[in-house]
């Protein structure tokens, strides 16, 4: 018979699912606090009574064409629909800047041809920014 006491290994407790857990926890508690704006600085700015200045509108050249394919530039309507008058329009609106974007507004009946030479004649004269406007279909009018 074997009478000796057992000898007990040493038991280690395994913290690494504790760890993980304490680390979920400071996430989500992390996550979850809001956070007051004390660190702001909290000013009053002085009142002024000067005059409002009137904000400019964006430059652009807009171009309409309707459905029968005549133009109009900036509300002028052209006397043909030729590529060199739209040209002469084209820098006339431009004046002595180099370079604004082309706004074309196109009737949806109007000829593809008519809306290419407009986009032929603005990138020949380096009008490279060229938007189309369109309505959706719950603003169109009968």
């Amino acid at each position: 018979m074997n009478l000796r006491p057992h000898r007990r290994e040493p038991t280690d407790i395994n913290l690494t699912p504790l760890i993980d857990v304490v680390f979920l926890l400071l996430i989500f508690f992390m996550v979850s606090t809001t956070f007051k704006d004390d660190a702001r600085l909290r000013i009053q700015l002085p009142q002024a009574n000067g005059e409002e200045v009137a904000a400019e509108e964006p430059m652009v050249i807009r171009l309409v064409i309707d459905a029968a394919g005549h133009y109009y530039v900036d509300g002028q309507a052209l006397v043909d629909p030729e590529p060199k008058t739209l040209a002469q329009a084209f820098r006339g609106a431009l004046g002595e800047r180099k370079s604004l974007p082309v706004l074309i507004q196109a009737d949806a009946r109007t000829p593809h041809q008519a809306v290419m030479t407009a986009m032929d004649v603005a990138s020949d004269l380096g009008l490279n920014r060229i938007a189309f406007a369109a309505t959706r279909p719950n603003e169109q009018r009968p």
